[in-house]
Formats: structure tokens, sequence, C-alpha cells
């Protein structure tokens, strides 16, 4: 037996040696994968979905649409009527819209042209207005209230234009009638009532401002008037020129006197040398004679009656003396009383000088005091002018503005005036500004309520609005995966294979052993020791792992893929299902296959072909045991062998991490065409991360309708970490699929082999 062993498997020792091959290095297919967010849809995902959950669409559409159409077809049928009023003219002329924009008039609260339509609607539907209407309906309709008149009353601006759109709904079309005729009567005392309150308004708005506007007027008046007399002027241009008129006559006046004063006191230093020197001289300067009078003597006394008298009696009494002397001697009586009679009016004459030349000194002197006086009179007034002059701008500008206040609140005072006595005539016109211009009218043939059409489609609708709701709700609930293409949207891998769902499989079947049998219809390949039924589903299930096979060796077109792990993100995807058909499919396409069970947590490779367990991979690496004693053929192909996983060990990873599980691995690759590895799950658990380091690749398992989306993203995300190179995913349990991998199987001729491909 022993012997058998040997010659059934390969020598993994040669020369003493253990082989160390050399494993390719993958990159990692993981690397910047972006995450889809499940709530972006496409339209393809969409019809996805609502296929997926037609049932959920359809309860949900039928329940909404039933529930709508009996409650449409439960209500009892309302009539609508309308009238229309006209609630403004359509030429608008405002009588207070000039009484706004009054200078100086503070806090004007008048109407402004226009009316506000929604303020308006708010008053005519007030309790204060609608109830007395609402009594007076009361008494023939008792059911009729606030709240249910609000509820079927609705009062609207008529598109863009001044009419108000009054409807009313009811079961009754004689209800709606009376009801509209109460509501336009009722709404036409109001108006007019409305328009001569607003009237009498105006009128006492108009007598309150009065007062304080005619106060005003006096108030400035009165400024006015201090402002003149104050300022002793009337007008600012004509008390400008008469300052201009002043002031060239005191300049004049100024030039005048300052020159006179100048002559003045030249004429009293003048004549203040003369007298001096008058007064001095000697007495022949008295009794100069006619024909020798003195060009130096001074003007008063050449003016001055008595001293010109006693300077004559002085000369005649020279003339004498000068004739007696020819006759008389010098001593003689008569020249000696000539001569006392000259001596004696000498000093006469000279306390007449004196006295004439004092006289006119003093006089000189006043006159100087005089004209000075009056220059700094003049100087002073000219002062006072220039001040004026220059105070006049700020007094003209303090004079407009008086006259422009003054202006403003008399125009003001008069356009209330004249306001006053137009609102008074308006007001007692009594003019209606409302007009019916549409009469109650009731629709009774028509319903408004409920649109049986209408509500039926816009149920349908909503039903089916809501059950898609429902679905994309219950779709956003359900985190798994539904279809192949959810699983290659998510993880952005090569989606190596799906494989169908296959509820009647238990044990595997040698491929082997199919048969062809003739039927009535052709030939058919059909499988020993089951059933018609199996026979059919299971054909699709065998290609579906050779389908895989193949892609899995097209990603190694360039280095052939030896050696691969299968797993899956969490217990129960049927990992160890796929890599045992994965397995036998290899091996039914002519490769040397061995599946090793590296599941030492809980295996399942022994129970699916059959095969003992009491050693196994557990058992090499912990022992010496040679490989080849424990790889055993499986019973289903002659070209499938298998490494079970032995005694279940306390500490797997231990086992799995060790430098002999790297050597038993290197050899194993060496011998067979395809080496396939049976994880544990990958979440959780380092076993597959460990084991995929130093194969080709690794394969995850997703089973449909079962796997969580964030499970599969973690164990990818543990994977990409582990720098483990994952070849892609297969769907496990896609319920429906093809048939037609089958019917290669299945000819319509005289021999299997006259349509093969």
């Amino acid at each position: 037996m022993e012997e058998q062993q040997k010659t059934q498997h390969l020598a993994f020792e040669k020369n003493g040696k253990h082989l160390q091959p050399s494993l390719p290095i993958y990159s990692n297919s993981l690397a910047n994968n972006s995450d889809r967010s499940d709530n972006d849809l496409d339209l393809r995902s969409l019809l996805t979905v609502m296929r997926r959950r037609a049932i959920t669409i359809g309860s949900v559409a039928i329940a909404i649409a039933v529930g709508i159409g009996c409650w449409t077809l439960s209500r009892e049928p309302k009539y609508e009527g309308t009238f229309k009023l006209l609630v403004e003219p359509v030429t608008t002329e405002n009588k207070l819209d000039e009484l706004t924009q009054i200078p100086g008039i503070s806090n004007i609260n008048l109407q402004q042209q226009g009316l506000d339509y929604d303020t308006q609607v708010q008053v005519l539907i007030s309790p204060e207005l609608m109830e007395p209407i609402i009594a007076r309906l009361a008494q023939r309709y008792p059911d009729i209230d606030y709240k249910s008149m609000l509820e079927d009353l609705a009062i609207e601006r008529f598109e863009a234009t001044k009419i108000l759109e009054v409807s009313y709904r009811a079961t009754q079309p004689e209800q709606i009638q009376f009801v509209l005729e109460q509501l336009a009567k009722e709404y036409l005392k109001y108006s007019l009532a409305e328009r001569q309150t607003t009237l009498r308004q105006g009128i006492q708005f108009v007598d309150a401002q009065l007062p304080e506007m005619r106060s005003r007027v006096n108030s400035l008046q009165r400024e006015l008037q201090v402002f003149r007399q104050q300022y002793n002027f009337i007008d600012p241009e004509v008390k400008a020129e008469q300052l201009a008129k002043q002031v060239d006559e005191i300049e004049l006046q100024r030039l005048d006197t300052a020159k006179e004063l100048a002559e003045t006191r030249a004429l009293y230093a003048n004549f203040q040398t003369q007298s001096g020197a008058a007064l001095a001289d000697s007495p022949e300067f008295y009794t100069a004679t006619s024909s020798q009078e003195r060009t130096d003597t001074p003007q008063a006394l050449k003016e001055a009656p008595v001293y010109q008298k006693l300077v004559g009696q002085l000369r005649d009494i020279e003339s004498q003396i000068g004739a007696d002397s020819t006759r008389f001697q010098d001593d003689s009586p008569t020249m000696i009383a000539l001569r006392q009679k000259r001596e004696n009016l000498l000093p006469v004459l000279r306390i007449e000088a004196q006295r004439i030349l004092g006289n006119k000194l003093v006089e000189l002197s006043t006159t100087i005091s005089k004209l000075e006086v009056r220059l700094a009179q003049i100087v002073q007034a000219e002062n006072k002018i220039d001040r004026q002059i220059e105070q006049l701008p700020t007094l003209a500008r303090q004079y407009t503005d008086l006259q422009r206040e003054l202006k403003v609140a008399t125009e003001s005072l008069n356009r209330f005036l004249e306001k006053r006595e137009s609102l008074q005539i308006e007001n007692a016109q009594n003019e209606i500004p409302w007009q019916i211009i549409a009469a109650p009218k009731v629709d009774d043939e028509d319903p408004v309520s409920p649109k049986i059409a209408r509500n039926l489609i816009l149920g349908a609708i909503a039903g089916i609005m809501a059950g898609i709701g429902a679905a994309l709700l219950t779709e956003r609930l359900d985190n798994v995966f539904h279809s192949p293409e959810d699983l290659k949207e998510l993880t952005k891998l090569p989606l190596l294979g799906a494989i169908p769902f296959n509820k009647g499989l238990k044990q595997l079947t040698p491929l082997a052993q199919a048969k062809v049998e003739k039927k009535v219809d052709g030939y058919k390949l059909v499988l020993p020791n089951i059933n018609s039924q199996q026979n059919e589903s299971y054909f699709p299930f065998i290609e579906a792992f050779r389908s895989l096979h193949t892609n899995i060796n097209f990603l190694g077109s360039d280095t052939p893929i030896r050696s691969l792990v299968v797993s899956s993100a969490e217990k129960g995807d049927g990992k160890s299902t796929v890599a045992i058909q994965l397995a036998q499919a290899a091996a039914s396409m002519g490769q040397r296959v061995l599946i090793v069970d590296a599941d030492m947590r809980l295996p399942q490779v022994h129970l699916r072909l059959n095969l003992p367990n009491e050693q196994g991979l557990s058992n090499i690496i912990s022992t010496n045991l040679p490989i080849y004693e424990v790889i055993q053929r499986s019973p289903i192909s002659d070209n499938l062998f298998a490494i079970t996983s032995g005694q279940i060990p306390p500490d797997p990873i231990k086992l799995l991490s060790s430098k002999k599980m790297l050597n038993i691995m290197a050899e194993i690759r060496q011998e067979f065409d395809l080496v396939v590895y049976d994880t544990p799950p990958i979440l959780g658990l380092a076993d597959s991360s460990i084991i995929a380091k130093h194969t080709d690749g690794i394969v995850v398992v997703v089973r449909l309708a079962k796997t969580d989306r964030s499970v599969v993203k973690q164990a990818l995300d543990g994977l990409r970490l582990s720098r483990a190179n994952v070849l892609g995913t297969v769907v496990n349990g896609v319920k429906k699929h093809s048939s037609s991998a089958y019917n290669y199987y299945y000819y319509k001729g005289k021999t299997p082999h006259a349509n093969s491909n």
C-alpha cells in the first residue's frame, strides 16, 4: 500500500533539499478604488431595483390608488358659484396723494395710490365683517358658521386686474346663490361705509393739521418782522445799495475833513509863528506908515477894525511928527507932546494886538479840535458801515431762509385748505367705489369637487411614486448584493464568474461518468445517479466553474497562475463549494490539480470529497510527516488531489505563518499545475491574508442576497493592507441564470457529434 501511494504521488524531495519556488509579486488591484454612494442610482440601477421590488411597488401603488379612489367616490359632490367686484376705478386718481409730500409735516398716514389686495381680502374675511353676514345666513342655513364659511369661501384678485373674484362652494346650488347674493350686498355696503370713513378721516386729518400750519405761518411772519426791525432793512439788495452809497459819502466826508484839518493845523502853526514875531517886534512895527506897511503883518491884525484904527492913529501921529520935525526942534513942546502921545498909544496898540492874536489862536485851536472830533466820528461811522457790509451776506441768507420757509408754509396751508374743501365736496357726493361687474352665478351642472377622473389619475401617479419611494427605501435598508453588477460596481474588481443557484446539489458528481443517451427529439448528456431535473440544473452549474477557470487563466496569460486562494468575506458564502468545484473543473480539463484545505477552524473539503481527515495539513506542518503521505486522490477525478486540514490545532495562525508552511507551498506548487487553497473567511481572521501573500492571488466569493456590502468592503480593505493580490470576485447563488450552457450538451440530430463545437 505504501509503495502504491509512492507511485501515485510524486516525490517532493530532490537531492535532499526542499525546492524554493520564486513566487511572482502582483500589485494590489484595490488601490485608489473609490466607494460608490448608495444614493447615486443611475437609470440602469433604478430599473434593476424596480424589477427586483416590483411586488413592493405594485402593492403600495394599488393600496394608495384604491384608497384615493374610495375616498373620491365617497365624497358628496360640491358646486361652485362666483361673482366679480370692481374695487378700483378704471382710471385711478387719488385725491389725497398730493398731501403725502408736504415739507415740514411729519407722520402723514394717508392712503397711497393703489389698493393693497392681500390686506383687503383679509379684511373681507375678517370675523368683524363676516359675523353679521353669517348671522343672517344662519337663519336659513343653520349649519353655516365662521369656520365652515372660510373653508368654502375664496376671494382672489382676478389675474392682474382691479377686480376681486368671490367664489363659494356648497352641496346645494340654491344655498350657493343665496350666500353669494348676501355677500355681494354686504360688500357693497362695506365699500360705501369704508369710502365715507376714509374721506372723513382725511377731513379730520386736514383739520388736525391746520392749527399747526397756521401757527407755523404766524411764527415765521413774526420772526421775519423782528428780523427786519432788528437790522433795519426790508430787502437785502436795497440795503446793500444803501450801504454802498453811505460808504461813498462817508469816504468823501472823511477826505474833506482830513484835508481841512491839515490846512487848519498848518494855518495855526503859521499864525503862531507870525504872532510871536509880531508881539516881540520893535515899536517901529506899529509906527510903519501907510505907504510902508509890513508884508508880514498877520492877517488877523489886518482885519481887526479897532487895531487898524489904532494903527491909523499911530500913523497919523508919526506923520505929524515927521511934518513938525521940519518946523520944530526935537525938544520943542510940540515935538515932545507928539512923541509923548505916540508913546502912550503904543502900549494900547500892543495890548490890542495881543488880544486879537490870542483870540485868533484860540479860534484856530478850537477849529482843530472840532475837526479832529469830526474826523474820528467819520472813521467810526465808516467802521460801522464796514461791519454791516461784512454781516450783510449772513443776514441776507437768514432773510432768504425765512422767506422760503414762510413761502412753503403758506403754500402748504393753502393746499390743505383747498383739499379740505375738495374732501368735503367728495364726501357730500357719497360715491360708490365698488361695482358688481359679474352677478352671482352658480354652475350646477359640473361639480368642482370631487374630480373623479383627476383624483383617480393623481391617485395612480401618487401610488406609483410612493411605491418607487418604498422600493428605494427598502433597497437602501437592504444592504446586500442583488446582482453581479452591484458587486462589480462596488469593488471595481474583475467579475471572474457567476455561479448559478443549485438547491438540489448535495454531493459532487464526477463529470467523467456522463453518458450520451438518445431521446425522442435528439441526444442528451446524462449523469448517472441523479434525476432528470437535477441533470438539467447541474450542467449549467459545472459550466459556470469551467468559465471561472478559463477567466482565471486569462488573468495569467503572461505568467500562468499556479496557485490561488479561494475565500469569502464571511461564513456561508459558499467558498468551499467554489474551491472544490473550481478544482474539479480544472482537473476535468486535463490539469493536475491539488486542493488544500487550509481552513483549520471549520474544514469542509474532506466532507465534500468523502475523504478521511485523520492526517492533513496541520500534521505536515507540526510533524515531520512527508507531504506525499497526506495527499489523497479524489474519487471523482483522476487529476484531482486533495490535502485535508488534518487535526484542528489550537493556534492555526502559528502554523500557517510558519516557514515550514512556506516550504510546503513552494514544493506543491512545483509538482501540480494548479493548487487551490480553501481558507477561512477574511473578515476578522488573518488566515487568508497570510496564505494569499505567497500565492498568485486570492479569489473572493460573494453570495447574492446574503453578503453585506460593508462586510465585503472591510474584507477587501484588509486584503489591501496585507498587500495580497486580489484576482477578482466570484458571485455565488445567482438564481436567474441562462441554461444555454447546458444546451451545448443537447443536440438535435442523429449523433451527438453532428453539431459539436
